[in-house]
């Protein structure tokens, strides 16, 4: 069993201006930078087998900061966790999006949600398979969760994934199950009898 920590990227000037990135490549800003550095702080109570990331520079950046947190090495980078393209859309807001396409019209070059999921959650398959037993943070962005959240619970609505936000997985059997969205990191016992498990393990 491998567990697998999803972190969202700490914020960026666009997150603030509410404007849509996607593949944009936009750098945290100092908030984004606090972000990362607390999330790596209360992550820092666990031990860890190992960081990934996003190549994007927000995600990238967030994983250094909170690998310099928790002891770890540069982030190895994963194609496949990049954020959803969302085409035509990025840089606008939504109410630009709506204006321009109209409600739930389709944009040109946008992923679905779906094909977002049949990216990510393989390449966390990947990373399960080739860390058994382990334990990982994985940063990314908030579309790329909310695919892999559809994929695991569908049907099931979340709340927002806030810059900094970690949800925890594990992945057993080539399939992944929630442990805590939004986790507290050692609050819920689900996450305790996880942790229990992998001790087990070892």
């Amino acid at each position: 069993m491998t567990f697998l920590y999803l972190v969202r990227h700490g914020e960026t000037d666009w997150n603030r201006q509410r404007r849509i990135q996607g593949r944009t490549d936009i750098p945290l800003n100092a908030t984004g930078r606090e972000q990362a550095r607390a999330t790596g702080m209360r992550l820092a109570s666990r031990a860890w087998d190992g960081i990934v990331a996003s190549p994007l520079e927000r995600a990238r950046e967030t994983a250094t900061l909170i690998a310099g947190e928790v002891g770890l090495g540069d982030p190895a980078l994963v194609a496949a966790l990049v954020e959803r393209d969302y085409g035509e859309a990025e840089g606008m807001d939504w109410l630009q999006v709506e204006q321009r396409f109209g409600h739930d019209a389709p944009v040109p070059g946008r992923e679905s949600r779906r094909e977002v999921a049949e990216r990510v959650v393989p390449a966390l398959l990947d990373l399960a398979g080739a860390h058994p037993d382990a334990a990982l943070i994985v940063v990314s962005h908030g579309g790329a969760i909310r695919a892999v959240l559809d994929h695991v619970e569908p049907g099931h609505e979340y709340g927002p994934i806030t810059n900094g936000s970690v949800h925890s997985f594990e992945a057993l059997d080539g399939a992944l199950r929630l442990i805590a969205f939004d986790d507290p990191l050692g609050s819920s016992l689900d996450e305790q009898n996880a942790i229990e498990a992998r001790e087990d393990a070892r």
